[in-house]
């Protein structure tokens, strides 16, 4: 198992703002310069440190939000491919729907690729419905949209002999040709990530990695999709390689420090849900089927329903509040129950990431969330040390043969029913 490490890089002075949105709207007035600084910079250490711990690194964007400072992954990126030696980079990842240039991210993507020798990931994303109104994007048909670019992209990086014309419904190019091409060849590993059956299948198809972010025990009807669907169309079953997940991970030398790590690291429930209602779901960017669930799930009028939804394996629905009131009572062991945190001692948490692993078939790729909401810079090196010293190792021996196999198994009647 590969384990990458992220931080959204919260700006959590910002939080306690008495305002309607913490996304979109929020002035930068309340942002201290000399604090985003010492900010940015802490999380750039740390990142520099999962190189030296042996851990993968993931770095996202978010734009006009206090709950992200990088609004570009290419630039903590290309810093990082100069000033680490051995950590794979994952940008998880470029919202290529929202871009207007997808050849300018081609040539971002291969230059990081190049300095780097090699340990670039691409990680492609539809974008948050909040993203929409500050990337100035038509939410209509942002599906196709991103096919297209993902598309345009992918070719960008691998045709190599001369320039090629690019005409679409959305993109105009007359002389692609980037310089310099990938270090890897063809191109570097993409990941999409994916909360829906019909997002599953398409990546299945594609044969890319699927990412699932926070999904908990829905992840496994989600790779499921995807075993189905390479099965169907007589492509090779995928291995655990092909599955990633991300969770929140606050790991101790007691239960007690592992849990209070936690607590703080979900700030992030508690502020990510924080969006103004104008910007949470903008016509045109769900399917009409899509739109109708979220509109079952999120019955209540405002910030996002004011809660991050998360089901227990036994059914149980949790409301991680957005500190408006919802989910106030929920505990560590009511995140750990619903698979979106691994907590506790070393024994505690590798435990826990076995069960999870176990019962979706497989993951080859898991993501901790070692840092988010208020969690100290001294905090997090700990939290990351830790874990570095006392689970990776393990992690890194397991053999999850008989998970996939088993995974295998129960998918196979459903791609036979289908043929």
């Amino acid at each position: 198992m590969d384990v990458y490490h992220f931080s959204e890089q919260p700006y959590h002075h910002a939080w306690g703002a008495d305002v309607d949105s913490l996304r979109v709207t929020l002035p930068n007035r309340l942002c201290d310069p000399q604090i985003s600084a010492d900010l940015i910079n802490e999380r750039l250490d740390e990142w520099q440190l999962c190189d030296e711990l042996g851990l993968n690194i993931m770095i996202n964007e978010h734009h006009s939000s206090a709950t992200c400072l990088s609004a570009s992954a290419t630039i903590p990126l290309a810093m990082l491919a100069r000033q680490t030696r051995r950590a794979r980079l994952l940008g998880l990842g470029f919202p290529i729907a929202l871009r207007p240039d997808p050849v300018r991210l081609a040539e971002e993507i291969a230059y990081i690729d190049v300095v780097s020798r090699g340990r670039l990931e691409i990680g492609f994303v539809k974008g948050a419905p909040y993203e929409i109104s500050p990337s100035n994007a038509n939410p209509v048909k942002i599906t196709p949209r991103f096919w297209d670019a993902h598309d345009l992209v992918l070719r960008a990086l691998t045709d190599h002999d001369g320039p090629f014309n690019w005409e679409s419904e959305w993109y105009h190019f007359r002389q692609v040709n980037i310089w310099p091409r990938p270090y890897q060849q063809p191109r570097p590993r993409v990941w999409i990530t994916g909360g829906s059956i019909d997002t599953a299948r398409q990546v299945a198809a594609r044969q890319h990695v699927l990412a699932t972010i926070l999904a908990g025990w829905n992840a496994k009807k989600l790779y499921d999709a995807y075993r189905v669907t390479t099965a169907e169309l007589g492509l090779p079953a995928p291995g655990p390689d092909r599955f990633a997940y991300t969770a929140l991970m606050g790991v101790g030398r007691t239960r007690e420090e592992g849990y209070r790590r936690l607590m703080e690291i979900a700030g992030y429930f508690r502020t990510t849900s924080i969006v103004g209602e104008a910007f949470v779901n903008p016509p045109g960017y769900m399917s009409a089927r899509g739109n109708a669930e979220w509109l079952r799930r999120n019955q209540v009028r405002g910030r996002a329903g004011d809660h991050f939804p998360a089901t227990t394996r036994d059914g149980r629905t949790l409301k991680i509040g957005s500190g408006h009131g919802t989910g106030a009572g929920v505990t560590p062991q009511d995140m750990i129950d619903a698979a979106i945190a691994f907590t506790g001692t070393p024994d505690d948490v590798y435990e826990q990431i076995v069960d999870f692993v176990r019962e979706v078939g497989g993951v080859g790729n898991l993501i901790i969330m070692g840092h988010g909401g208020e969690l100290s810079h001294a905090e997090t090196v700990g939290n990351l040390t830790l874990f570095a010293q006392e689970v990776l190792p393990r992690l890194k021996e397991l053999d999850q043969s008989e998970f996939a196999a088993a995974a295998d198994e129960r998918t196979a009647g459903t791609a036979a029913a289908a043929r």
